[in-house]
């Protein structure tokens, strides 16, 4: 297993521009699946409402919120799996047509155990996807850090319109028929599924990573697995920095609106916030992530939650708009900082056949830290505002620490002005 990535400097590759130019079709073929995916992706954002409104009570759409974050968890080790077992093709339109299938039936279910069961099983088949479309990006292109996070970029570009689209569409729909909203959400799900299996087709050669399949670190059909996977020190140290960093990122759906409450602001300042967020997303993330390709990833990992973190804790300081806007200006850039790299870095250190595997680890890790994040946020909160900001600095710093390399892992790679 590794014990450091190799060198990802930028020497002798072409630029961040000339490099998003060059991607090759199966990295658009997989974007453009993204955004109609992102597009329709309703049910996640409206089910509460949906729920609440059709009279389930708070603590039942909790369950039902419950259930389906523990899917979303088993989807990533689930796809992880499939992604290098049965081809990242196949595993798109599996995840694609049986979220599909289960979305439709949603509107017409009764019991709320059902309706728990079947949100639970979307959970799972939803996320399926996720590390073979990682997966895929990575097949597509060189094995260096600027092809990958060109590859990434655009990706997550495509990610971030199909979310704000999808909360205008949904936000329509929702307010004509909830009926219509998952048929549609169904719909996005097979088209979603249908371009993929259409326009798509398996990278030729031997799947990406650190290692062809005859490589030193290229382990056999027997020894694949997440056991495997999880004896890779550095991988862990990735995984927990992941937890940690996400549970920070989220405190801005939690500790943010709670304490803009708080100071005496409203909802409507709140969406503005989270809208200055989206829009300098949209606008900056793939200049930012041109500017940061040259350095080593740990590195800008590490500044990037160093920053998110105190970007975050700082808002605890905050008592009107024009000062949450600073701080929010300064997580947002801490976030666009990492969003690229940190889903790119997993095929860094992954061999060759468990490319798959990783980022459905690196799935399982963002999950964890998005869905334990809102419980500790909240309940650490309610004994007391500063002890989520000082939370939120701690973990921050600490997501910074375990970013960089351990000792060993750095004195045993070449140093140099890129390195």
């Amino acid at each position: 297993m590794s014990t450091a990535p190799p060198d990802l400097s930028g020497v002798g590759e072409p630029r961040f521009r000339d490099a998003l130019r060059c991607l090759p079709g199966r990295v658009w073929v997989i974007s453009l699946g993204i955004l109609v995916n992102q597009v329709g992706n309703f049910l996640p954002v409206f089910i509460v409402l949906y729920l609440t409104g059709g009279g389930h009570s708070a603590g039942a759409a909790g369950l039902v919120l419950g259930a389906s974050g523990i899917g979303r968890v088993l989807g990533n080790a689930v796809g992880g799996h499939l992604a290098d077992r049965i081809g990242r093709r196949r595993t798109i339109v599996l995840s694609a047509v049986s979220t599909s299938g289960l979305t439709a039936v949603v509107p017409f279910l009764g019991p709320l155990p059902v309706i728990v069961a079947v949100v639970g099983l979307i959970g799972v088949t939803s996320q399926i996807y996720r590390p073979a479309a990682a997966a895929v990006l990575l097949d597509s292109v060189a094995p260096t850090n600027r092809q990958r996070l060109a590859a990434f970029g655009v990706f997550r570009f495509a990610m971030n319109i199909g979310a704000a689209l999808g909360g205008v569409v949904g936000g329509v729909l929702a307010d004509t028929s909830y009926t219509g909203l998952f048929l549609a959400n169904a719909a996005a799900c097979l088209l979603f599924g249908s371009v993929v299996a259409v326009l798509l087709r398996d990278a030729p050669g031997p799947p990406s990573g650190r290692d062809g399949p005859d490589g030193p670190d290229g382990p056999t059909d027997r020894a694949v697995g997440y056991r495997q996977a999880l004896a890779d020190r550095t991988l862990v140290r990735f995984l927990l920095m992941t937890v940690l960093a996400e549970f920070v990122y989220v405190q801005s759906t939690v500790g943010l609106p709670l304490h803009v409450g708080d100071v005496g602001l409203g909802e409507r300042d709140f969406g503005l916030l989270i809208g200055f967020n989206g829009l300098l997303v949209l606008l900056l993330e793939l200049p930012i992530t041109g500017a940061v390709d040259r350095y080593r990833p740990e590195y800008v990992l590490a500044v990037g939650n160093l920053v998110t973190g105190a970007g975050l804790a700082l808002t605890g300081f905050t008592t009107d708009m024009a000062m949450l806007a600073a701080t929010v200006l300064v997580w947002t850039l801490g976030e666009m900082m990492n969003s690229s790299i940190s889903q790119a870095y997993p095929g860094s250190l992954a061999p060759a056949r468990m490319v798959g595997r990783y980022q459905g680890l690196h799935g399982v890790a963002y999950t964890i830290g998005t869905g334990a994040g809102p419980l500790i946020g909240g309940a650490v909160y309610a004994v007391g505002p500063w002890a989520l900001w000082a939370l939120v600095g701690v973990a921050g710093l600490l997501s910074a620490q375990l970013s960089l390399p351990r000792r060993r892992a750095a004195s045993a790679r070449p140093t140099g002005p890129d390195s």
